[in-house]
């Protein structure tokens, strides 16, 4: 492994067929020699949390609802935040972009974080697994914004424009290459 990517976005190239990652954007939150942990940020359900998970609805807006995070333990909750209060986050991810603990009191992580994202499951690698799929192209890497974690819109898209050069053209592929 040579560095972490955590708190970097994960782009799914053009080439992934994998139906779990095709068009994914995944959020780095963990990555060391041992291997990664990321959350897919592009996969909302229409399973409003307050029903899901009423345990969280007072620290999410109403009508908030709960996304796809990956294919691993998808009956498991992760819920990350951006926080006022780093010191009430379980861990931080980048800038103000952190992990809600798995013993937190939700009144003061209401009272901790200004918007917040509940997700079932999550995406993972083991050690070095991450960094074969680096090498045989599976992923563009670029660095994560607040927006992209809150944001609306077609994030693929979004981020490949951001990068620029030849991912501006890539960005504009559509989903069912046949129709092209």
């Amino acid at each position: 492994m040579t560095e972490s990517l955590r708190g970097q976005l994960l782009i799914a190239s053009p080439a992934l067929i994998d139906p779990n990652f095709r068009r994914a954007v995944v959020l780095v939150v963990a990555h060391d020699e041992d291997g990664a942990v990321g959350l897919v940020l592009n996969r909302p359900t229409e399973a409003d949390v307050a029903e899901a998970v009423p345990e969280l609805a007072e620290v999410v807006k109403p009508g908030a609802v709960v996304s796809i995070g990956g294919p691993v333990q998808n009956e498991s909750v992760v819920v990350l935040a951006e926080w006022d209060d780093h010191d009430e986050a379980g861990a931080m991810v980048f800038d103000d972009i952190g992990l809600m603990g798995a013993e937190a009191e939700s009144g003061r992580v209401a009272a901790a974080t200004r918007r917040v994202r509940v997700f079932a499951g999550y995406a993972g690698w083991g050690g070095g697994q991450l960094e074969d799929e680096l090498e045989e192209g599976s992923w563009v890497v670029e660095p994560a914004v607040d927006e992209d974690v809150f944001g609306g819109g077609d994030l693929w898209a979004n981020v490949l424009r951001r990068k620029g050069g030849a991912f501006n053209l890539v960005a504009t592929m559509p989903e069912d290459p046949s129709l092209n």
